[in-house]
């Protein structure tokens, strides 16, 4: 299914313990490209989380940011570390035996000791793997969207490959018609300089002119590449990279129709081509 690389997805859960919010923002980008942005509680977590976005996702420039907000609740069971605290009361006491001067030493600084006063922590399984679900419905939810998205892109890239072939339609009329223009254009030349030209000489140069000028094979290969644009849309895996390949062929079978015209309509013809081709284009860079 043709999918969009642009979309955004954000679930957040509020449990006894806190609030985790997990948000996924995602662009075009050339091939699978992730950044992270997680509090220090999930850095473990990373690598899980890289490995399982990419076997969700194939393509886009990803970047996931979690917030974890501990509950009033928690932050309010503090502990005191009553065995570091009579550690420190004795530590205290011998060195008032060596500088006995030396004012006592309050509560308040005994408080600020690294490890005197203990948060009560959430079991970092839970948190790990409260995440993990998080990430799973965020991506169910940016792959939807990214789905919808490529849903309308893909329309709007047939819509132009109508258009294409509607030109190509009217183009192969016109070739009969702009062939017998340029031989008989060629031949009131010839008549206007009073030239002698020997019958079989100008039959061969006249073939030999109409086939570089033919643009059947043109037209023909643009036909074939809107097939393939088309039937590459209905596949159910990444199409991005095959799009753009085909929008280069495409593009170069538009310039090739150019540079043989001899008609104005024919250079047109081409312009309308190329512009159309430049629209799908620019849809294209958005599919995964």
């Amino acid at each position: 299914m043709t999918a969009s690389m642009t979309a955004f997805a954000r679930q957040e859960t509020s449990e006894a313990w806190g609030i985790l919010t997990l948000e996924l923002r995602s662009v075009n980008h050339r091939y699978l490209d992730q950044n992270f942005r997680l509090p220090e509680e999930l850095r473990a977590l990373e690598t899980r989380l890289r490995e399982h976005i990419q076997k969700r996702l194939s393509r886009g420039k990803v970047d996931c940011q979690v917030r974890y907000q501990p509950s009033q609740m928690v932050n309010d069971e503090m502990k005191l570390d009553i065995s570091l605290v009579a550690q420190l009361a004795s530590a205290i006491e011998d060195l008032r035996q060596v500088f006995p001067d030396q004012r006592s030493v309050g509560p308040l600084e005994v408080l600020r000791w690294p490890g005197v006063l203990q948060m009560p922590e959430v079991e970092p399984e839970v948190l790990h793997e409260t995440t993990m679900q998080l990430l799973e419905k965020a991506l169910d939810e940016m792959i939807t969207s990214r789905e919808r998205e490529g849903a309308k892109l893909r329309e709007m890239i047939e819509q132009r490959c109508d258009s294409i072939l509607k030109i190509v339609v009217d183009m192969r009329e016109l070739v009969p018609e702009m062939k017998q223009a340029w031989r008989d254009k060629l031949l009131a030349r010839l008549e206007e300089i009073k030239t002698s030209v020997d019958d079989t000489r100008l039959e061969q140069e006249m073939v030999f002119m109409a086939q570089k000028i033919d643009v059947e094979e043109e037209l023909d290969r643009l036909e074939t590449h809107v097939a393939e644009v088309k039937r590459v849309l209905q596949q159910k895996k990444p199409v991005g990279r095959r799009l753009d390949f085909l929008m280069q062929e495409l593009n170069r079978e538009a310039n090739t129709l150019g540079s043989k015209s001899t008609d104005a309509r024919t250079g047109s013809a081409s312009v309308d081509l190329k512009v159309l081709i430049e629209q799908m284009r620019e849809q294209v860079q958005n599919i995964e």
